[in-house]
């Protein structure tokens, strides 16, 4: 089982790159946590998809800590890397989104793999399920949910999948874009339609399969030959998956994380991350220093 996290952010609104803020009370960054908390799930593979100026140092961070039984891949997302035959003269800045980055791995994942935001806090009991599930359906694929009410942010609206589903089986998920709490409901301010908060919400805990890298692929081929979509879009992974779902390509079950989750989508974020780390680590969850 390996776990892949995307890494390659420019973390516009929190000022500066989270993935590599030291937010544990050992001065750990928050992806840490979560390669811990796969690791003591089982997993064997750690991959990191990043921006190509971070992979040496993010390569030597982690290879020094985590133990010598895990495999780790620190890779680069790249403008650059497109499918055989495929060529890109034109101007671009900004990478080609998340469907990509997990595409940059697909030369050294073969089997079940979890993908995840590096600058999330998904919460313990979150890998033990998706271990659960990967060891238990060898084709299925899953996305972890959050209660959509305890995915919020204090200081700001947020973007947030509300999950439609089907007894444990996904349906759909429908990005909402500026989520805010109002009294006793959350309205989305882009369509003003409202929400219990008691849905599930995807925060981008996949389980996946290789079989994703193929319709990526595919989807990436299309996508390089509207200019309009190369101007303005990006490739993401939520859709991809949805896609696949919708043709009845594969199923996906959705499975409520039983766990906390925050982020740091703003840097008024940080002090909440840095406290319930810490109070995680003095209640014993974790140990301190976490590589210790």
């Amino acid at each position: 089982m390996t776990l892949l996290l995307m890494a390659a952010g420019s973390g516009s609104r929190y000022g500066k790159l989270k993935q590599f803020d030291d937010l544990g009370p050992n001065g750990e960054f928050l992806m840490e946590f979560a390669i811990y908390d796969a690791i003591q799930n089982n997993f064997e593979q750690i991959v990191v998809i990043t921006k190509k100026e971070n992979v040496s140092f993010l390569e030597e961070h982690l290879s020094k800590r985590l133990p010598k039984s895990i495999k780790l891949n620190v890779l680069a997302q790249e403008l650059t890397d497109l499918p055989d035959g495929v060529t890109f003269t034109g101007e671009r800045k900004k990478p080609w989104g998340t469907a990509h980055a997990v595409w940059t791995a697909r030369n050294v994942i073969n089997g079940p793999f979890v993908v995840i935001n590096a600058d999330d806090f998904y919460g313990q009991a979150a890998y033990k399920k998706a271990a659960d599930f990967m060891k238990a359906d060898a084709n299925a694929y899953a996305l972890l949910g959050y209660t959509l009410k305890d995915t919020l942010s204090e200081h700001g609206s947020v973007s947030r999948g509300v999950c439609e589903v089907d007894g444990d089986n996904l349906v759909s998920v429908q990005e909402r874009l500026k989520l805010v709490q109002k009294a006793d409901k959350i309205v989305d301010e882009d369509t003003n339609l409202d929400f219990t908060g008691d849905e599930q919400a995807s925060m981008n805990f996949w389980v996946c399969r290789p079989s994703i890298f193929d319709k990526i692929e595919s989807e990436f081929r299309q996508f390089l030959k509207d200019d309009e979509r190369i101007a303005n879009s990006e490739l993401y992974i939520p859709l991809m998956i949805q896609e696949m779902l919708q043709a009845k390509e594969i199923e996906v079950k959705c499975i409520p994380s039983g766990g906390d989750w925050f982020g740091v989508t703003y840097a008024s974020d940080k002090e909440k991350a840095m406290n319930s780390l810490k109070e995680k680590s003095d209640s014993g969850k974790y140990p301190a220093p976490i590589w210790s």
